[in-house]
Protein backbone atom coordinates (compact mmCIF):
# COMPACT_ATOMS: atom_id res chain seq x y z
CA UNK A 1 0.00 0.00 0.00
CA UNK A 2 1.37 3.36 -0.85
CA UNK A 3 1.72 6.46 1.35
CA UNK A 4 -1.43 8.42 -0.25
CA UNK A 5 -3.52 5.14 0.41
CA UNK A 6 -1.85 5.18 4.34
CA UNK A 7 -3.11 8.59 4.18
CA UNK A 8 -6.57 8.42 3.07
CA UNK A 9 -6.82 4.99 5.76
CA UNK A 10 -5.09 7.27 8.69
CA UNK A 11 -8.20 10.10 8.13
CA UNK A 12 -10.98 7.90 7.83
CA UNK A 13 -9.57 6.06 10.83
CA UNK A 14 -9.05 9.28 12.71
CA UNK A 15 -12.81 10.03 11.17
CA UNK A 16 -14.50 7.83 12.23
CA UNK A 17 -13.05 7.65 16.21
CA UNK A 18 -14.05 11.20 16.24
CA UNK A 19 -17.46 10.54 15.64
CA UNK A 20 -17.56 7.75 17.63
CA UNK A 21 -16.39 9.79 20.39
CA UNK A 22 -19.03 12.72 19.67
CA UNK A 23 -21.93 9.85 19.81
CA UNK A 24 -20.80 8.24 22.76
CA UNK A 25 -20.60 11.38 24.90
CA UNK A 26 -24.24 11.84 23.60
CA UNK A 27 -25.85 8.28 23.99
CA UNK A 28 -23.04 5.90 25.66
CA UNK A 29 -24.37 6.36 29.31
CA UNK A 30 -27.39 4.43 27.39
CA UNK A 31 -26.06 1.71 26.76
CA UNK A 32 -24.84 0.20 30.29
CA UNK A 33 -28.43 1.37 31.83
CA UNK A 34 -29.62 -2.68 32.79
CA UNK A 35 -32.69 -3.73 32.21
CA UNK A 36 -33.84 -1.29 28.94
CA UNK A 37 -37.31 -1.89 27.41
CA UNK A 38 -37.90 -2.41 24.02
CA UNK A 39 -40.19 -1.19 21.64
CA UNK A 40 -41.83 -2.27 18.78
CA UNK A 41 -42.61 0.18 15.62
CA UNK A 42 -45.33 -0.55 13.20
CA UNK A 43 -44.42 0.44 9.12
CA UNK A 44 -46.30 0.37 6.02
CA UNK A 45 -45.04 -2.62 4.31
CA UNK A 46 -44.71 -1.53 0.33
CA UNK A 47 -43.36 -3.76 -2.56
CA UNK A 48 -40.13 -2.81 -4.13
CA UNK A 49 -39.40 -3.11 -7.38
CA UNK A 50 -35.35 -3.68 -6.77
CA UNK A 51 -32.84 -2.20 -4.30
CA UNK A 52 -28.93 -0.95 -4.68
CA UNK A 53 -26.11 -3.07 -4.39
CA UNK A 54 -22.83 -3.30 -3.26
CA UNK A 55 -21.86 -6.54 -4.74
CA UNK A 56 -19.38 -6.19 -7.05
CA UNK A 57 -20.80 -6.82 -10.84
CA UNK A 58 -24.84 -6.09 -9.65
CA UNK A 59 -24.99 -2.09 -8.69
CA UNK A 60 -29.16 -2.78 -8.83
CA UNK A 61 -30.87 -6.16 -8.27
CA UNK A 62 -34.43 -6.78 -9.14
CA UNK A 63 -36.93 -8.79 -7.15
CA UNK A 64 -37.90 -10.35 -10.58
CA UNK A 65 -34.33 -11.36 -11.69
CA UNK A 66 -32.48 -13.83 -9.81
CA UNK A 67 -28.08 -14.41 -11.31
CA UNK A 68 -25.30 -16.64 -10.42
CA UNK A 69 -22.15 -15.67 -11.00
CA UNK A 70 -18.75 -16.86 -9.21
CA UNK A 71 -17.15 -14.59 -6.59
CA UNK A 72 -14.47 -14.58 -4.14
CA UNK A 73 -15.49 -13.91 -0.51
CA UNK A 74 -13.49 -12.32 2.06
CA UNK A 75 -14.56 -11.98 5.89
CA UNK A 76 -12.38 -10.35 8.22
CA UNK A 77 -12.89 -10.75 11.99
CA UNK A 78 -11.35 -9.12 15.04
CA UNK A 79 -10.11 -11.39 17.60
CA UNK A 80 -11.02 -11.11 21.14
CA UNK A 81 -13.94 -8.63 20.85
CA UNK A 82 -16.02 -10.83 23.43
CA UNK A 83 -13.36 -10.96 25.67
CA UNK A 84 -12.51 -7.10 25.31
CA UNK A 85 -16.03 -6.41 26.11
CA UNK A 86 -16.52 -8.65 29.16
CA UNK A 87 -12.78 -7.93 30.55
CA UNK A 88 -12.44 -5.04 32.29
CA UNK A 89 -8.58 -3.13 31.38
CA UNK A 90 -6.72 -1.52 33.74
CA UNK A 91 -6.61 2.30 33.86
CA UNK A 92 -3.12 2.15 34.12
CA UNK A 93 -2.79 0.42 30.87
CA UNK A 94 -5.50 1.72 28.58
CA UNK A 95 -8.11 5.12 28.89
CA UNK A 96 -11.20 3.03 27.61
CA UNK A 97 -12.41 -0.46 28.45
CA UNK A 98 -15.38 -2.82 27.89
CA UNK A 99 -18.19 -1.83 25.86
CA UNK A 100 -16.84 1.73 24.72
CA UNK A 101 -13.55 -0.27 24.02
CA UNK A 102 -14.97 -2.28 21.26
CA UNK A 103 -17.30 0.53 20.11
CA UNK A 104 -14.17 2.54 19.45
CA UNK A 105 -12.11 -0.33 18.23
CA UNK A 106 -15.04 -1.66 15.61
CA UNK A 107 -15.97 2.04 14.83
CA UNK A 108 -12.06 2.39 13.73
CA UNK A 109 -11.61 -0.99 12.65
CA UNK A 110 -14.68 -1.69 10.22
CA UNK A 111 -14.58 0.84 7.73
CA UNK A 112 -10.63 0.89 7.51
CA UNK A 113 -11.26 -2.38 5.98
CA UNK A 114 -13.64 -1.89 3.86
CA UNK A 115 -11.81 0.93 2.54
CA UNK A 116 -8.39 -1.32 2.58
CA UNK A 117 -10.54 -3.78 0.36
CA UNK A 118 -12.14 -0.87 -2.26
CA UNK A 119 -8.51 -0.15 -3.00
CA UNK A 120 -8.27 -3.49 -4.69
CA UNK A 121 -11.66 -4.08 -6.54
CA UNK A 122 -13.61 -5.57 -3.82
CA UNK A 123 -16.48 -4.54 -1.62
CA UNK A 124 -17.78 -4.91 1.66
CA UNK A 125 -21.06 -5.90 1.89
CA UNK A 126 -21.98 -6.54 4.96
CA UNK A 127 -20.60 -5.19 8.31
CA UNK A 128 -21.05 -8.39 10.88
CA UNK A 129 -20.26 -6.70 14.13
CA UNK A 130 -17.12 -7.04 14.69
CA UNK A 131 -16.01 -7.91 11.07
CA UNK A 132 -16.71 -7.76 7.27
CA UNK A 133 -17.66 -9.47 4.70
CA UNK A 134 -16.71 -8.55 0.94
CA UNK A 135 -16.56 -9.66 -2.59
CA UNK A 136 -14.52 -9.77 -5.29
CA UNK A 137 -16.28 -11.03 -8.98
CA UNK A 138 -14.36 -14.21 -10.86
CA UNK A 139 -13.62 -13.47 -14.27
CA UNK A 140 -14.59 -16.59 -15.59
CA UNK A 141 -12.26 -17.35 -18.20
CA UNK A 142 -9.35 -15.51 -16.10
CA UNK A 143 -9.66 -15.87 -12.44
CA UNK A 144 -5.90 -14.91 -11.66
CA UNK A 145 -6.60 -11.19 -11.37
CA UNK A 146 -8.83 -11.44 -8.87
CA UNK A 147 -7.17 -14.06 -6.63
CA UNK A 148 -4.69 -11.65 -6.98
CA UNK A 149 -6.73 -8.49 -5.91
CA UNK A 150 -7.75 -10.59 -2.93
CA UNK A 151 -4.93 -11.60 -1.64
CA UNK A 152 -3.29 -8.65 -1.67
CA UNK A 153 -6.62 -7.04 0.07
CA UNK A 154 -6.17 -9.75 2.57
CA UNK A 155 -2.80 -9.01 3.19
CA UNK A 156 -3.09 -5.33 3.39
CA UNK A 157 -5.77 -5.94 5.80
CA UNK A 158 -3.73 -7.61 8.50
CA UNK A 159 -0.36 -5.98 7.44
CA UNK A 160 -1.22 -2.47 6.88
CA UNK A 161 -4.40 -1.21 8.26
CA UNK A 162 -4.71 -3.25 11.56
CA UNK A 163 -1.30 -2.09 12.45
CA UNK A 164 -2.43 1.85 11.70
CA UNK A 165 -5.66 1.06 13.26
CA UNK A 166 -3.78 -0.48 16.82
CA UNK A 167 -1.17 2.72 16.32
CA UNK A 168 -4.01 5.21 16.35
CA UNK A 169 -6.07 3.33 18.97
CA UNK A 170 -2.89 3.44 21.28
CA UNK A 171 -2.10 6.87 20.42
CA UNK A 172 -5.69 8.12 21.58
CA UNK A 173 -6.74 5.33 24.21
CA UNK A 174 -3.48 3.49 25.25
CA UNK A 175 -5.49 0.05 23.83
CA UNK A 176 -2.68 -3.08 22.73
CA UNK A 177 -2.94 -3.79 19.11
CA UNK A 178 -5.43 -5.85 17.31
CA UNK A 179 -5.29 -9.01 16.22
CA UNK A 180 -7.56 -10.19 13.09
CA UNK A 181 -8.06 -13.01 10.78
CA UNK A 182 -8.50 -13.44 7.15
CA UNK A 183 -10.77 -16.12 5.38
CA UNK A 184 -10.57 -16.46 1.69
CA UNK A 185 -12.88 -18.87 -0.57
CA UNK A 186 -14.66 -19.04 -3.69
CA UNK A 187 -17.81 -20.67 -5.41
CA UNK A 188 -20.82 -19.60 -7.62
CA UNK A 189 -23.80 -17.21 -5.19
CA UNK A 190 -27.00 -16.58 -5.88
CA UNK A 191 -27.54 -12.69 -6.45
CA UNK A 192 -31.01 -12.28 -4.93
CA UNK A 193 -33.12 -10.40 -2.25
CA UNK A 194 -34.11 -11.38 1.04
CA UNK A 195 -36.16 -9.44 3.58
CA UNK A 196 -39.44 -8.00 4.18
CA UNK A 197 -41.19 -6.03 0.95
CA UNK A 198 -40.15 -2.43 1.81
CA UNK A 199 -37.19 -3.68 3.69
CA UNK A 200 -35.33 -5.97 0.95
CA UNK A 201 -31.48 -6.37 0.96
CA UNK A 202 -29.16 -7.86 -2.07
CA UNK A 203 -27.24 -10.59 -0.98
CA UNK A 204 -25.05 -12.99 -2.74
CA UNK A 205 -25.40 -16.33 -1.11
CA UNK A 206 -23.04 -19.04 -1.96
CA UNK A 207 -20.60 -21.48 0.04
CA UNK A 208 -17.53 -19.05 -0.50
CA UNK A 209 -19.38 -16.96 2.80
CA UNK A 210 -19.99 -19.94 5.07
CA UNK A 211 -16.43 -21.14 4.28
CA UNK A 212 -14.77 -17.82 4.01
CA UNK A 213 -16.39 -16.99 7.54
CA UNK A 214 -14.95 -20.43 9.12
CA UNK A 215 -11.70 -20.00 7.81
CA UNK A 216 -11.15 -16.24 9.34
CA UNK A 217 -10.79 -17.74 12.69
CA UNK A 218 -6.63 -17.56 12.57
CA UNK A 219 -4.37 -14.74 14.18
CA UNK A 220 -3.15 -12.61 11.67
CA UNK A 221 -2.79 -14.97 9.35
CA UNK A 222 -5.38 -15.89 5.96
CA UNK A 223 -6.50 -18.81 5.14
CA UNK A 224 -8.15 -20.24 1.99
CA UNK A 225 -10.71 -23.07 1.30
CA UNK A 226 -9.58 -25.65 -0.75
CA UNK A 227 -11.18 -24.67 -3.66
CA UNK A 228 -9.60 -21.16 -3.81
CA UNK A 229 -5.88 -23.03 -3.42
CA UNK A 230 -6.76 -25.21 -6.05
CA UNK A 231 -7.57 -22.38 -8.73
CA UNK A 232 -4.54 -20.45 -7.20
CA UNK A 233 -1.95 -19.01 -10.57
CA UNK A 234 0.75 -21.61 -10.42
CA UNK A 235 3.34 -18.61 -10.87
CA UNK A 236 2.19 -17.84 -7.19
CA UNK A 237 2.78 -21.66 -5.54
CA UNK A 238 5.91 -21.75 -7.49
CA UNK A 239 7.61 -18.31 -6.07
CA UNK A 240 6.98 -16.84 -2.93
CA UNK A 241 3.90 -18.86 -1.44
CA UNK A 242 3.54 -21.99 0.62
CA UNK A 243 -0.10 -23.23 1.04
CA UNK A 244 -0.13 -25.43 4.48
CA UNK A 245 -3.31 -27.50 4.76
CA UNK A 246 -5.04 -26.94 8.15
CA UNK A 247 -8.61 -27.53 9.30
CA UNK A 248 -10.08 -24.56 11.03
CA UNK A 249 -13.55 -24.45 13.20
CA UNK A 250 -14.59 -27.47 11.20
CA UNK A 251 -13.72 -26.64 7.43
CA UNK A 252 -10.20 -27.72 5.50
CA UNK A 253 -8.47 -25.06 4.24
CA UNK A 254 -4.58 -24.06 3.62
CA UNK A 255 -3.00 -21.48 5.38
CA UNK A 256 -0.96 -19.27 3.20
CA UNK A 257 3.02 -18.55 4.15
CA UNK A 258 5.11 -16.82 2.58
CA UNK A 259 8.66 -19.00 1.67
CA UNK A 260 11.75 -17.88 3.66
Amino acid sequence: MNNEKKSILRKLICDSLDDAENIWEKEGSKLVVANESFRSESYDIQKSASVTSFIPGYPIVRTDTNEVASFIALVADMRNSSRHLLCDISTKKAKVSMLQRVYYETSALLPALAKTISFEGGAVTEYLGDGVLAFFKVDETDASQSIYAAHRAAKNCINTCRLIVSEILHERYELPELDIGVGLASSKALITLVGLDGAKQAKAFGECVFRATKLSGGTNVIYVDTKLEAMWPTSSTGGGLRFKRKELNGVDGFLIESKL
